[in-house]
């Protein structure tokens, strides 16, 4: 029966079927005749860790991603005496283009920087405790020495608002607000800068002033980042075998026997570590009262703050219309007494007018009498050249005739000429 079958030779593995490789990228990869194993044919020589597989680049470069941060830099310790930096680039090649490598030659470790954080991660899970040039290296990841802890976050701060704080202080390769399991915020964060002066700069400047992120008017607290693997540990060959290593490994694990020696000092340990526990919890509920309290104050503290400002904003606007009330009353002054001045200039001008027309009026008043003398003394010249004689007087008739027409220069008499006898005497007399 066919439920009888065992499964086929290419089905035995439950995993993905594997990919046939490429015979002529093999060729491209292994040009001196490497196996499929990536063993060379002839013996004696090691295959390099870059011919067992290639991988995309691109598969492990998220969008958006921020490229040769911290984050992607590996230590490489235990290097072989004489190693170059060549060595180093031909090793990680297979992760992409490296951006920075520092060798020491002397101390035999060096740096390395790859694109992402995920082919740091690749690299280093493949690298680490492998042979390299006849030693056993150790890849590891790099301290991060611009990384700050920020703690007494606000519960409504995201990512973006982080890193948009922070950035002031210089470019930054990531901010992230550390959440539980829930993805509820801890009040605390994780700001890592590109380079070391900046994360200096926000240090000191958050150390000596106060930072506030949102409208609350607490304080963060920024510190540096303890640097911690909880990735690999601690592991046996890691530690150093000493006389007092193998002085303490002496006896296995177990439990201290009641009423032993070790029993006893176990529990005043116990009960030393349980004191300890008790006063952190005290000192914890002690921080939280205050915080609570400090709260209370605030809130209370922000009423009275925003009356002192309604009552500083409507002395300043009382203020504002007194002077505004002082400034249209000295406007309203100085338009009377301009209006004062324009009614005076007028009274003036007019007084100044009805004297020059008055002047006016006398000089043509003057200028009359002076044109009837002259009048008069033209009139005696011409009597006296008709007469012939100037002693002889001139006949009464010829007088009142010559007053009742026109004189015989053609010019009007303005007024009557005199009496004869006076005109007589007067003419006698000159």
């Amino acid at each position: 029966m066919q439920g009888n079958r065992g499964p086929r030779p290419e089905q035995q593995n439950h995993g993905p079927p594997r990919q046939q490789p490429n015979i002529q990228q093999e060729k491209q990869r292994n040009p001196q005749g490497n196996d499929s194993n990536g063993q060379h044919a002839e013996a004696g020589e090691q295959s390099s860790p870059n011919d067992a597989f290639t991988i995309d680049l691109q598969d492990f470069k998220k969008p958006g991603e921020k490229t040769y941060t911290q984050r992607s830099r590996l230590f490489v310790g235990n290097l072989p005496t004489g190693t170059s930096e060549a060595d180093v680039e031909k090793l990680f090649s297979k992760y992409g283009k490296a951006s920075e490598i520092f060798i020491n030659k002397e101390r035999g470790f060096g740096f390395i920087r790859l694109e992402t954080k995920t082919l740091a991660d690749i690299a280093k899970a493949e690298l680490d405790d492998t042979i390299f040039l006849g030693r056993q290296i150790r890849v590891r990841f790099a301290t991060h020495g611009a990384a700050l802890m920020i703690k007494n976050l606000p519960q409504y701060v995201s990512n973006e608002l982080l890193e948009e704080a922070f950035s002031m202080f210089g470019p930054i390769e990531r901010a992230i607000v550390i959440v539980n399991d829930r993805g509820w915020p801890t009040g605390k964060g994780i700001v890592e800068f590109a380079n070391k002066p900046s994360a200096r700069k926000a240090l000191d400047r958050c150390g000596d002033g106060a930072f506030l992120l949102t409208a609350f008017p607490r304080p963060i607290t920024v510190e540096p980042m303890e640097q911690l693997d909880e990735d690999e540990g601690l592991p046996e060959r890691l530690i150093n075998k000493n006389p007092l290593y193998h002085k303490e490994r002496e006896q296995p694990p177990r439990f201290a026997q009641p009423g032993s020696f070790e029993y006893e000092y176990a529990m005043r340990w116990k009960a030393l570590m349980e004191m300890e526990k008790q006063q952190y919890e005290q000192v914890d509920r002690n921080i939280k009262e205050a915080k609570e309290k400090l709260e209370t104050e605030l809130e209370a503290a922000r009423h009275e703050h925003q009356v002192m400002l309604m009552r500083q904003d409507l002395l300043r606007r009382q203020e504002e219309l007194r002077r505004m009330e002082e400034a249209h009353s000295q406007e309203v002054q100085k338009r009377k007494q301009m209006e004062l001045r324009q009614e005076e200039e007028r009274r003036r001008r007019e007084e100044d007018l009805r004297a020059h027309s008055e002047e006016l009026m006398r000089r043509q008043q003057g200028q009359g009498g002076n044109f009837t003398e002259k009048g008069l003394g033209m009139n005696r010249n011409m009597n006296t050249g008709m007469s012939g004689n100037p002693t002889t007087p001139v006949s009464t008739s010829m007088t009142s005739s010559e007053g009742t027409g026109n004189n015989p220069g053609g010019l009007p008499l303005p007024f009557p000429r005199p009496a004869p006898n006076d005109f007589g005497a007067k003419r006698r007399r000159f």
